[in-house]
């Protein structure tokens, strides 16, 4: 916390957070929509994790708040837990609250178990792959409200799934009566009655959650389509249009403000203005915002319990977005940010969002090389930036509430173009093909299934296909060579030419471990059993597992049956301290037939291997 309070930068400090939590205010609001949970979602999380993240995180400049991926995953989530409370959002919020807190609280404890710094190994095919599938999500999901089509608000649209929403009623009161101990097959009176007070409204109420539930993620998009198509609003397209536009010619002009919120300013000043029919973003409470008691009193287990891998998953993603925002900051700051106090910082930042109705957030590039540029140099800027965005909310809050939906959809339709790995589908043709089939494995399960699996299955496959190639590239360079065909490397110790003949050197150039064993013992059955001697050169084994160190043993013990002498050269500590722990030394190989040099293990044998054959 020293540089919390250095008063010596609080001007740069001061214009860098202004900065960048004007920056962040159209993002966080079109966020915010994008989740599911309305924008005050979004504008509440950039508040809380921008404070609270710059507070206690590792990095100085680092500005935090709802960003394309968290909000990807978040909208996942949050669609998931709705639809099992019957589009009840109300209903759903505790769970999908807890779920955001567990995945906060998960960053922390990553933070204090010091793994921080291993998030780096997530393979870039994985990442890349994700990233572009973000992009073209976000595209996708904002084509009807930028042409002002809303399937939920399409009355004809929604009374098709009357039969449908009739029957879910009618298994609800199912199941409430079997909750409650009173369904009697014998007796379907209490049933009756019940199904005979269903309502219109009701009906009605359920038809439009399912017409939702219909339409919604990438393959609702698509369904709905050209029903979208043909139900243009003129007006919300050309202020969809008119907003990205000016996102990116003003750009042009200056960079020096920030072209979302000019954009979001002009387009919706004009609208307002000229009293234009169009569709505003849902209201925004004014006052401060709201602690959600509810996570406490209405918490069940049973009820986050299926979500515990989305948390999981949410955590490691925001993890990855803010430690890759981390490298950004030092690189253009010439310091070093501490990733795992950065990993605590942003757990506590996305637990009290959570808490006051927040949608989970991560370190934002954009935001963070805009406060860095404008001067920011502490993480005061951090703290002033959601200390703006809270007074907007206490001041604007219901000025706010008018802007309209289409121009969201025209900033998110620019955040979806920007966030996509365009260098990563670039270097596609260049790539080896099993990068490429990762990428595009991740890209497209990402797009049309489920986020949270694709990134599973695509870490899994990297991982195998990284362990095929390192084993085979341990096959291919380990070798087996009598020691008569080895020039120059007895000039200096003159071994008789017979026992030469009777002498194999195994040179074993990889790690041993479950994915080489096999290669290994394979390739340790040519060694043939008139052999006198093996000379097993380790010094590029660099690491030994379990699975590798009990090969090594069979392999050893069937060497022994055949009274084959097991000499070893240049062992690595690790390998060594392997082989010691299942006594493979000394009880197989004693410590005298452990050299450090091949020349000395060449003046052994001359000392003390005979000639078996001759």
């Amino acid at each position: 916390m020293k540089n919390l309070f250095d008063f010596k930068h609080f001007k740069g400090d001061l214009f860098g957070g202004l900065t960048a939590g004007i920056v962040a205010l159209p993002l966080a609001l079109a966020f915010g929509v994008s989740s599911g949970l309305g924008p005050s979602a979004g504008l509440y999380g950039a508040i809380f994790v921008s404070f609270f993240a710059a507070l206690f995180g590792g990095t100085n400049t680092q500005i935090s708040g709802p960003t394309a991926p968290m909000t990807a995953l978040s909208m996942v989530i949050i669609a998931g837990i709705i639809a099992l409370n019957n589009g009840d959002v109300s209903k759903a919020l505790p769970s999908i609250l807890i779920v955001f807190i567990l995945a906060g609280l998960i960053q922390i404890g990553l933070g204090f178990l010091k793994l921080g710094t291993y998030i780096k190994y997530i393979p870039n095919p994985v990442v890349s792959g994700f990233m572009t599938a973000i992009g073209v999500m976000i595209l996708v999901t904002q084509l009807m409200p930028a042409v002002g089509y809303y399937p939920e608000e399409d009355t004809s649209f929604i009374n098709t799934f009357k039969l449908h929403a009739e029957e879910v009623i009618l298994e609800n009161i199912l199941e409430e009566e079997e909750k409650e101990g009173i369904l009697v097959l014998e007796n379907f009176k209490e049933t009756i009655s019940r199904a005979e007070n269903i309502t219109e409204e009701q009906i009605f109420q359920e038809s439009k959650t399912l017409a939702k539930k219909h339409s919604s993620g990438v393959l609702g998009t698509f369904k709905m389509l050209p029903k979208a198509l043909n139900n243009i609003n003129w007006l919300e397209l050309l202020l969809t249009l008119s907003t990205i536009v000016i996102i990116y010619g003003f750009k042009k002009i200056t960079t020096a403000v920030p072209s979302t919120l000019i954009a979001l300013l002009v387009v919706s000043g004009a609208a307002y203005g000229l009293n234009l029919n169009y569709h505003s973003i849902q209201e925004i409470p004014n006052g401060l915002p709201i602690f959600h008691s509810e996570i406490f009193t209405s918490f069940r287990l049973d009820t986050i319990t299926p979500y515990i891998i989305s948390a999981i998953t949410l955590a490691l993603l925001g993890a990855i977005d803010s430690l890759l925002t981390s490298v950004v900051a030092d690189n253009m700051t010439k310091t070093s940010h501490r990733p795992n106090k950065e990993l605590i910082g942003q757990g506590i930042g996305n637990v009290f969002s959570a808490f006051f109705g927040g949608i989970p957030g991560a370190g934002a590039t954009i935001r963070t090389v805009v406060n860095i540029k404008a001067g920011g140099k502490t993480r005061l800027s951090g703290m002033i930036a959601g200390i703006l965005l809270l007074l907007i909310l206490l001041v604007l809050g219901s000025v706010a509430s008018q802007i309209p939906a289409a121009v969201l959809a025209g900033i998110l339709v620019t955040v979806g173009i920007g966030v996509m790995d365009y260098k990563g589908l670039k270097a596609i043709p260049n790539l080896p093909r099993r990068e490429v089939f990762i990428m595009l494995i991740v890209l497209v399960l990402s797009t049309v299934w489920d986020l949270i699996y694709a990134v599973g299955i695509g870490l899994i496959l990297a991982s195998l296909t990284f362990m095929k190639e390192i084993s085979d590239l341990t096959f291919k360079r380990s070798t087996i060579t009598r020691l008569e065909d080895l020039k120059g490397l007895t000039n200096e110790i003159s071994i008789p030419d017979n026992l030469k003949e009777e002498i194999i050197v195994k040179d074993i150039n990889g790690p041993l471990f479950f994915g080489s064993t096999s290669d290994f013992q394979i390739m340790a059955k040519k060694i043939p059993k008139t052999t006198s001697a093996v000379i097993m050169k380790m010094e590029d084994v660099s690491y030994m597992d379990q699975s590798g160190v009990f090969a090594m043993e069979d392999v050893l013990i069937e060497l022994c049956k055949n009274d084959i002498i097991i000499l070893l050269v240049n062992v690595p500590e690790q390998p060594k301290y392997m082989m010691e722990r299942i006594d493979i030394i000394p009880d197989l190989i004693p410590e005298e037939q452990i050299f450090s040099s091949e020349n000395e293990c060449l003046l052994w044998i001359k000392n003390n291997v005979k000639d078996t054959v001759n």
